[in-house]
């Protein structure tokens, strides 16, 4: 059976945990406090504990195709929730990557079933900045920027919710962030010149 591997890499990576520190999982399973919450596409290249160097329980995750925030999507809402109410996470990011295939999807119009009305949202982004797009010179500049203008958008769609406009309203400490992730190089980008961290300066 093909997925006993997928055991046995369990194993080793639990007893490798251990070995580094004997009381890991003890602290883990009593109590979760990440001060992250990351929303990211669900590309499986895209690990995203691993390519901000953190370990289970320090990053609070929700993932979809795209990295989309959509104000109907209850999943995603409730996570937002949970993670500012509940974990009193002090920073969301979303973080976005260069070479997405639902970027690619949308700009070539490609057809691939039940996720094209979940990819509708990005076409939206698509179409409020098409101007922007289209006097970009070649294909690969328009995936990037609109993996780029996709990103700051869904950051506008976090500060926009009720959930992160109450805790500001009540001063809670808490930041929004927009970040690119490069597979070609593993590297992260801060697309924004500061965080949002107020009402006042949400975009």
């Amino acid at each position: 059976m093909k997925l006993n591997r997928l055991f046995k890499n369990n194993r080793a990576w639990s007893s490798q945990m251990t070995r580094r520190d004997a009381s890991f999982f003890r602290r883990l399973a009593g109590q979760q406090k990440p001060k992250y919450l990351w929303i990211g596409c669900s590309d499986s290249r895209v690990p995203a504990n691993e390519i901000v160097g953190l370990l289970p329980g320090e990053l609070f995750v929700h993932r979809n195709i795209a990295n989309l925030v959509v104000h109907t999507d209850l999943n995603c809402l409730s996570v937002i929730q949970f993670a500012v109410d509940v974990l009193k996470v002090e920073h969301i990011i979303v973080c976005g990557h260069y070479g997405c295939g639902g970027v690619q999807a949308v700009l070539e119009k490609k057809e691939l079933g039940l996720v094209d009305n979940w990819l509708r949202h990005l076409s939206g982004v698509g179409d409020k900045f098409s101007g922007a797009l289209e006097a970009l010179r070649t294909d690969g500049e328009r995936a990037k920027r609109l993996c780029e203008l996709n990103v700051i958008e869904q950051v506008r769609h976090v500060c926009q919710t009720t959930v992160v406009r109450n805790a500001w309203k009540s001063r809670r400490r808490l930041s929004v962030h927009g970040w690119v992730y490069g597979l070609e190089d593993g590297l992260l980008r801060d697309l924004l010149e500061n965080p949002v961290t107020s009402i006042a300066d949400s975009l």
